[in-house]
């Protein structure tokens, strides 16, 4: 049984030993806040849909729990009642006291803060371990774009004072996963040497360790694609598709085999050319 569920029954017992009526109905005098700790009770009461002043019966339990649990403020959530006092308890959610990263060197303490940010997790937010389970998702996102595909990510929460948490972040970044080849299957009117001329991608070259053109991107093979289909249409090859791509990782995660299936169609020649209308200068 869920902590709502508990809270509803608690509730309902305490109406009916004050002897009230049997909907619980009464006039809320007073409301107290009990557990704060960081959140102000200025912000308890923003968000409580209930005021001092107005009547309040069992329908109006399961909306005050649900409207305190949906700030994702606290953890656990209950109600009360003394006479005529409303009472509420609250167990806050712990904040984000610090992110500790080790093992990162591609990328920046500042990127990976960056990342981290954009799925809620940030020191001083509060600590969600929903968000928690985001972090290996987001930072692989990251670091694949950077031809790491042996990344190893573990976190670690440690509890501090004061209901606070610290989050440390150890990576093992791996070695970049290079490109061991490129085939592109279903072109005859080009060699693979020309179409794979005009790719960015490439496999690993004298080069390499400045233009990284050997560490495989997604981007960069959309971009690739859409110049192959260019260099097709430009020398007539109107119907020219690339039917699929496949991307096959090598299982010690070294190399990468990118495969290019292409269908080159008929080529198409310009037989005439016709102007129609009122011609300034005779053709």
């Amino acid at each position: 049984m869920n902590s709502k569920k508990i809270s509803c029954l608690l509730l309902l017992g305490l109406l009916l030993s004050n002897g009230v009526k049997a909907d619980g109905e009464f006039v809320v005098k007073d409301i107290q806040v009990k557990g704060l700790q960081r959140i102000s009770l200025g912000t308890v009461f923003n968000y409580l849909p209930v005021n001092v002043g107005e009547r309040f019966s069992l329908e109006n339990v399961s909306p005050a729990i649900k409207a305190l649990f949906k700030t994702g403020f606290f953890k656990d959530v209950s109600i009360e009642r003394e006479g005529s006092t409303l009472i509420i308890n609250v167990v806050e959610r712990p904040s984000i006291a610090k992110i500790i990263f080790e093992g990162n060197k591609d990328l920046s303490k500042d990127d990976l803060t960056k990342a981290l940010d954009k799925i809620g997790l940030s020191e001083g937010k509060i600590f969600d371990r929903q968000v928690l389970d985001k972090v290996e998702q987001e930072l692989t996102r990251q670091y694949l774009s950077h031809g790491k595909y042996g990344l190893k990510i573990k976190t670690d929460v440690s509890k501090l004072t004061r209901n606070r948490v610290g989050i440390h972040i150890n990576i093992s970044e791996g070695r970049v996963t290079k490109i061991k080849q490129i085939n592109i299957v279903g072109n005859n009117a080009f060699p693979d040497k020309t179409l794979l001329g005009n790719f960015e991608l490439s496999t690993s070259n004298l080069l390499s360790f400045y233009t990284k053109n050997d560490q495989y991107s997604k981007q960069k093979l959309s971009a690739d694609l859409e110049t192959l289909r260019s260099y097709y249409l430009d020398r007539g090859y109107i119907n020219f598709s690339v039917e699929s791509t496949q991307v096959a990782i090598t299982p010690d995660k070294k190399d990468i085999y990118v495969t290019v299936n292409v269908k080159e169609g008929d080529i198409y020649k310009l037989s005439k050319v016709k102007l129609a209308g009122i011609l300034v200068v005779a053709p």
